[in-house]
């Protein structure tokens, strides 16, 4: 009975791990989740940079602009997932189009099975990055989810986490060897 009862207990474990492991994504906005499945915070991808800066490394895929001017980690490369083109598209978003020498840009900087923690503004961008280069054969991928600037407090101002709220080293500094010169 008391064996019974263990094994009982133990399944219901098991059954309620395997749950949480299945959807530990669906909290995330589906924009934000990946093929992979891998996902940081803005403070866990410091400190897995930090633990082996010279096997993981920080991608940031927004544009130059947003490198240049709004800041970026100190460590990470920019190579942009999309591009910023004069002009506002129909539903008065920007014209974004992609760079299509991306996969090919990481891949000359990195090896398909380095550990690679991509940021963008928000989580948005990193994610679509993430699934870009799975696609091509990249292995372990992660999205940092919530972005340089992180997400949107009850004001409209992002100050609710992400790199540059979360007391991690960032800079408008420029290093040659870091920024996009692929145009």
């Amino acid at each position: 009975m008391k064996k019974r009862l263990v094994v009982l207990v133990l399944a219901q474990f098991l059954v309620f791990s395997f749950s949480l492991a299945c959807f530990a994504d669906s909290t995330l906005p589906r924009k934000k989740r990946t093929v992979l499945g891998k996902y940081v915070t803005a403070s866990q991808a410091y400190g897995k940079y930090s633990q082996d800066p010279d096997t993981v490394h920080i991608l940031d895929v927004r544009t130059i602009g947003e490198y240049v001017f709004v800041g970026h980690p100190t460590m990470a490369v920019n190579i942009p997932l999309l591009f910023l083109k004069p002009g506002v598209t129909l539903m008065n978003r920007p014209v974004m189009p992609a760079n299509e020498k991306f996969v090919a840009q990481v891949t000359e900087r990195f090896r398909k099975n380095d550990t690679i923690l991509a940021i963008c503004r928000s989580g948005g961008r990193s994610a679509a990055a993430v699934n870009t280069l799975a696609k091509a054969g990249f292995t372990e991928v992660y999205t940092i989810t919530d972005g340089f600037e992180g997400d949107r407090d009850m004001n409209g101002e992002r100050t609710v986490n992400g790199w540059k709220n979360s007391g991690a080293p960032w800079t408008t500094q420029l290093d040659s060897s870091l920024v996009y010169k692929g145009l």
